[in-house]
């Protein structure tokens, strides 16, 4: 028996030691290095790196070179004979053209490659923050759902424990029977209400590990003593913290990436209206070359020809391609602007309820802090009112009920403050993904 105790206490001490504690920047870390749409954006920056290596390439002269060998025999009768010719030719060359004008289309497609590439960019740091900002709100709700666990384990205690006394009074004749049975009821509502809140909190872990591309089964616990720290001290008034609300949606204005993007595709769109307006326009382009050819290997490079020449197309109609594609892309562009304004309006619209949930968040918690010393204080008179035998058992209940409740609505608060005041940094595009790496 005492080597199955030993055993046991053995491995529940290695289970310990094994657990892996997550803070919320390790959690993010994982989450920038595991996610598989950010590892997919990320390579797609390669196409666009690409492109802008080709847009260069037009500015370049294409190159290239030949050679060839050629066999051809011919009979043919002469007088009452027949004779053949047998003929060989051998040739070498290189060639390049070049488009000198066209309409500055080149230049055009240069800077539109660009654009797409720094709006990609920006792309991926806008998905890497939408990262950090589910990452600490996954981790928040978790963190949440923890401190309730506690809180219910702390309910238990205190029933399990005022069972025991009314147990030992109703022995000593001071209470009826009613109050034990009361009390059990309670205790074993306050039994499951622990059960209900650690299931809770087992699904949230797994979810979170799930997210983070973890194992479920790998056993993590998650804790953070900056976070601690930070939600028990009392924030300051939204507008002291963060000024007006026309002043923050200015800054998200110039910080978010998404907005930054939109710009950047209006940009790109009208780079394109501009390219296909070069199809009204001349294009002049230049070949040169050089060659050897003769049908001697022996005397192959005596005869040497060199080539150069321009090249000036006129468009007069091109069954009207060039007018469509100038109005589709004018089309396009005008699109790209209208949704650039939209987004410019949802930007408003979200930082200026996020601003009124934060203002709401912040008054709840100072609510919600005064509320359990007020609950906590209640508890503690009626428990001495009821040894006392000067109030009801059911009294005692309401009042350890009123200050659980209490104390489940400051953690909330605290949590929910917290999560509003990450959710403004994200809508200013404030949460920098380098900060977490």
């Amino acid at each position: 028996m005492y080597r199955i105790v030993t055993i046991l206490m053995v491995l529940a001490m290695s289970t310990t030691f094994a657990q892996k504690v997550l803070t919320t920047q390790e959690a993010i870390q994982i989450a920038l290095h595991r996610n598989t749409q950010l590892q997919k954006t990320e390579e797609n920056l390669k196409i666009y790196q690409s492109d802008l290596k080709q847009s260069y390439g037009s500015l370049l002269p294409n190159v290239g070179a030949n050679a060839s060998w050629n066999w051809q025999k011919s009979d043919f009768p002469v007088g009452g004979t027949s004779a053949s010719v047998d003929s060989r030719t051998y040739s070498l060359g290189a060639n390049s053209d070049v488009v000198l004008f066209d309409g500055l289309a080149n230049y055009k497609t240069i800077a539109k490659s660009q654009t797409n590439l720094e709006g990609a960019k920006l792309d991926v740091e806008k998905l890497r923050q939408e990262i950090v900002f589910q990452t600490l709100s996954y981790y928040y709700d978790l963190m949440n759902a923890q401190e309730l666990v506690t809180v219910k384990e702390e309910d238990v205690k205190w029933n399990q424990k005022n069972y025991e006394i009314i147990v030992e009074r109703n022995k000593l004749g001071a209470i009826t029977l009613a109050d034990v049975y009361a009390q059990q009821v309670k205790l074993g509502n306050a039994e499951l209400e622990l059960l209900k809140a650690k299931n809770s909190a087992e699904t949230m872990k797994n979810d979170f590990l799930y997210y983070l591309g973890l194992d479920v089964l790998e056993n993590y616990s998650f804790a953070d003593p900056n976070l601690s720290a930070e939600l028990t001290k009392h924030g300051e008034a939204v507008d002291t913290a963060y000024g007006a609300l026309q002043t923050m949606i200015e800054s998200a204005l110039q910080n978010r990436p998404d907005y930054l993007s939109s710009k950047l595709a209006l940009n790109s769109a009208e780079y394109d209206l501009g390219i296909a307006k070069s199809g009204y326009m001349p294009t002049l382009s230049n070949t040169l070359g050089i060659g050897y050819s003769n049908s001697s290997m022996k005397d192959f490079f005596k005869n040497r020809y060199y080539s150069a020449g321009l090249t000036l197309s006129l468009p007069i109609f091109s069954g009207w391609r060039t007018e469509y594609k100038v109005e589709a892309a004018s089309v396009a562009a005008k699109t790209k602007e209208l949704e650039l304004n939209d987004l410019q309006r949802e930007i408003k619209r979200s930082m200026q309820k996020n601003y009124l949930d934060l203002q709401t968040a912040y008054k709840q918690l100072e609510v919600s802090k005064k509320n359990v010393t007020a609950a906590e204080e209640n508890r503690r008179i009626e428990e001495e009112k009821y040894s006392l035998g000067s109030t009801t058992l059911l009294n005692v209940l309401i009042a350890n009920s009123d200050y659980t409740s209490a104390v489940t609505k400051y953690i909330n608060a605290q949590y929910e403050y917290k999560k509003d005041k990450d959710q403004l940094q994200y809508l200013l595009g404030n949460l920098k993904s380098k900060n977490y790496e």
